[in-house]
């Protein structure tokens, strides 16, 4: 089948074929438009059925922490603009130089002027019985990560072979996934490639104490299983069960192509200066090709590549004359930084700097007074400094002594002026190694309009991937704009410079279990913080963690600490839980003798169907809550950033319009949810007809029942801001009504930010995200509301109860009482 161009008779530009539609392949487009946007009519062929996506970032979406969209480079619109047609999920399988066509594994034949062959690289998959079994899986693109995590929604263990970069990005998102993951590294270090023994020491102590098992110097003999893996026996006899093993040992340049067509080939695809292969219409870049005998797998070379492949093909020759590499990485939110030639030998010198306490490592090797090689873990600000100055090959004679101690020191004056350490930067020197952007472009960037941390990412994309260069990138904001910089997203308070999102995210990322960890690892600018991001913390720790995280009393609100309501006189008010809002003549009792017995002036029916004791004092409280435990009251709540309460009618029971026991429904409600800690109160409703009489439709969680199940809505509240809510779904059981509940209540618990209402929380993501999570996604809904249930094992203790046995006892001893000593007079 032979392909016409889109418009015959009309475009007569050369047609240049690009075979890959990877980061490399789109990378040289890009390139290439930036000179010359029309000087070629271009097609694109891709293997995946995809639009061209960051493949560094697919250790965040196994993770969790990104989607698929998140980490696209060029959407849909790109290639409509630019006028680029691509052809996805037909790889091309066969190029006929004498023709000059290339036909894809369809059939599809099309012609080039010239061809860019941008394959990448093949995953190597080590030769032992049963690599081909199911459940064998390499870790190179969408489909990969797709197979783990269908692997970590079944469960069981997993095995990575390969203690590379990949291999522990791996494991990393596994193990967030709930899998017990064990990493087999045949070298004795840990990405021996980029560490030194140290510094691999030091990650994978790490990555043990977040409950990865690693095991070095392991040599894989075999993958056992029948049908599919059942585990890995290594030529010790070691057996490591696993139910999937994910090969990450390493890529090989992708030339069968190349090869097929008969283009010279060594390790790669060989290349001279201006990328051209040894056919003048043929061009190759990215992991696949060789050039100068050198292969490449960093996305800086890449990029140098593209440059060059782009004057080249607009007539503007320049040249590529290999790469320096530097590698600066977050390795399950591990900082790591390494570059050059740090294996030593005759005539280097090493300079290390170990900070035990703060899980720092840094060694510099220097060679004839020049840095040959550099490895940073834990603190890694100076790798481009370091970098810089062993790219230039300055010699760093006058500042040997200081050199360790990192820029701002060594240069002096630049100590009392951190953004002077990033100002005396050349132009060329790299920022963003993720994207391969430099200063002068982010310079350039700012230069063109872009004026904020978030316009930097779009214009250019440096900070935009791994976040690294985050604090470099708005360091040359503010010394380009001074304070012109437009403010970017809201920080938790003046302790950090990260937001709610940030925050949770790297709870999770970096299995984070006490406040003065968070603090120390996100390095926050205050010893203890303060009363904005103290009681956040403990909320986010305590949601992250159910069951391990010990609750941090003094980091909560007082009326949490007390478990009641402080009022204007400081006296408190009391609410016991009625379930449903239903009551009996044993609690009314308790609650009269309570009343009477501590002189209570007041008590009132609240709007959530139950009775509020006022005015009882702060040492008192015990007491009280011992005497209505002893009626079987528990705490309601009614202080808490908590379910509040389940406000009922009388449904179908008594209610000759009730269509459904909605009291019932609303009293298995409330025993479920009870206890649970939330962003901010949450409240819940069920009515019994569409008459609405529970109020349903201004609750964060409403249930209305009709003759033909229940309808649900959520993200209402009344007070200041009154809101009615969103729709959700409609089911036919009391059973599904409280799966959605608890899934929607665990989805909010995990998503919100602290002291965010559910309702501005869904005007933020949109009830169409919430319906997306909650029931269009079956499998994410049962998994939501099993990690809610989860958490409410430990969470419906009644803290009265505990109080009333003598826990914090302390918070409720009367202040001390001060009498004037009188005076002696002589």
């Amino acid at each position: 089948m032979k392909h016409e161009p889109l418009t015959p008779g009309v475009d007569t530009r050369d047609h240049l074929v690009v075979i890959g539609n990877g980061m490399a392949g789109c990378r040289a487009v890009e390139e290439l438009l930036a000179r010359d946007p029309h000087r070629y009519r271009v097609t694109i062929f891709g293997a995946e059925p995809h639009v061209n996506y960051n493949r560094i970032m697919l250790s965040p979406v196994l993770a969790g922490e990104k989607t698929f969209e998140q980490i696209v480079i060029n959407d849909a619109d790109w290639y409509a603009q630019n006028a680029i047609e691509l052809v996805s999920g037909d790889p091309v399988v066969a190029i006929d130089r004498a023709a000059r066509t290339v036909t894809a594994r369809s059939g599809w034949v099309t012609g080039y002027d010239r061809l860019l062959i941008a394959t990448g690289s093949d995953p190597f998959i080590i030769p032992v019985p049963g690599k081909d079994l199911p459940g064998v899986i390499g870790f190179r693109d969408m489909k990969d990560v797709d197979h783990m995590l269908a692997a970590a929604e079944r469960g069981g263990d997993a095995v990575v072979i390969g203690g590379g970069l990949l291999g522990l990005e791996a494991a990393h998102g596994l193990s967030l996934r709930g899998m017990k993951v064990t990493v087999l590294h045949i070298m004795p270090t840990l990405m021996e490639r980029q560490l030194d023994e140290a510094a691999g020491w030091l990650l994978k102590s790490a990555l043990e104490a977040r409950g990865q098992t690693i095991l070095t110097g392991a040599d894989t003999a075999e993958i056992v299983g029948s049908e599919h893996v059942e585990g890995v026996r290594l030529k010790d006899g070691t057996l490591i069960p696993a139910s999937l093993v994910v090969m990450a040992v390493g890529i090989r340049p992708s030339v069968a192509l190349a090869r097929d067509a008969g283009l010279a080939v060594g390790r790669g695809i060989q290349v001279d200066d201006h990328m051209v292969t040894s056919d003048p219409a043929i061009l190759a870049v990215g992991e696949c090709v060789e050039h100068d005998g050198n292969v490449y797998g960093l996305v800086a070379p890449l990029w140098d590549m593209c440059r060059a492949l782009a004057d080249g093909l607009t007539d503007a020759h320049t040249g590529y004359r290999g790469s320096v590499t530097s590698t600066k990485l977050k390795v399950a939110g591990l900082d790591v930084f390494s570059a050059g030639d740090f294996s030593g030998g005759d005539g280097a010198e090493d300079i290390v700097l170990r900070d035990a306490s703060r899980g720092i490592y840094k060694r510099v090797v220097v060679k004839d007074d020049r840095i040959v090689g550099a490895v940073l873990y834990g603190d890694t600000a100076d790798g481009n400094w370091y970098f810089d100055l062993l790219k230039k090959g300055e010699s760093v004679a006058d500042i040997r002594d200081l050199l360790i101690f990192g820029q701002a020191f060594a240069s002096g004056g630049a100590q009392a002026d951190p953004k002077s350490a990033v100002a005396a930067l050349s132009d060329d020197a790299e920022i963003c190694g993720c994207n391969g952007v430099t200063k002068g472009k982010v310079l350039a960037c700012i230069d063109g309009g872009a004026h904020s941390l978030d316009a930097v990412r779009s214009g250019c994309k440096a900070s935009a991937s791994c976040g690294s260069c985050t604090g470099i990138v708005e360091t040359l904001l503010a010394l380009r704009l001074g304070g012109e910089v437009e403010a970017g997203p809201k920080t938790m308070c003046k302790c950090t410079s990260f937001g709610h999102d940030d925050v949770r995210r790297e709870i999770v990322a970096q299995d984070m279990r006490s406040i003065p960890e968070v603090m120390q690892k996100l390095h926050w600018s205050t010893p203890d913080g303060c009363s904005s991001c103290r009681p956040a913390l403990n909320y986010y720790l305590l949601c992250a963690l159910p069951g391990v995280y010990t609750d941090d009393q003094q980091s909560r609100f007082v009326n949490e600490r007390l478990h009641a309501n402080i009022q204007k006189d400081g006296t408190y008010s009391v609410v016991p839980r009625m379930w449903g809002g239903l009551t009996n003549p044993r609690e009314l009792r308790a609650i009269a003798d309570v009343v009477e017995k501590y002189d209570a002036p007041m008590v009132k029916v609240t709007g959530g169907q139950r009775l509020d004791i006022f005015g009882i004092k702060r040492e008192d409280l015990p007491a009280v809550w011992a005497d209505l435990n002893a009626a079987g009251m528990v705490s309601g709540h009614a202080y808490g950033k908590s379910l509040r309460t389940v406000k009922t009618c009388v449904g179908s029971e008594w209610c000759r319009f009730g269509t459904q026991d909605s009291t019932g429904l609303g009293v298995k409600v409330e025993r479920m949810t009870w206890g649970s800690w939330m962003p901010h109160k949450f409240k819940i409703a069920v009515s019994g007809c569409p008459r609405n009489c529970a109020e349903a439709t201004i609750k964060d969680f409403g249930v209305v029942c009709v003759d033909s199940g229940y309808e649900l809505s959520v993200g209402g509240n009344g007070g200041i801001k009154v809101r009615a809510t969103d729709f959700l779904c409609k089911v036919a059981t009391e059973e599904e009504a409280m799966h959605y509940c608890a899934a929607f209540i665990q989805l909010y618990r995990e998503e919100a930010r602290y002291l965010e209402r559910t309702a501005p929380w869904i005007e933020r993501v949109g009830v169409d995200y919430v319906r997306s999570r909650i029931v269009d996604d079956a499998a994410g809904r049962d998994a939501l509301a099993e990690r809610f249930l989860f958490s409410q094992q430990f969470m419906q203790d009644d803290p009265w109860a505990a109080r009333v046995a003598g826990a914090d006892r302390e918070q409720h001893a009367p202040m001390a009482t001060f009498t004037p000593k009188q005076e002696v007079l002589a």
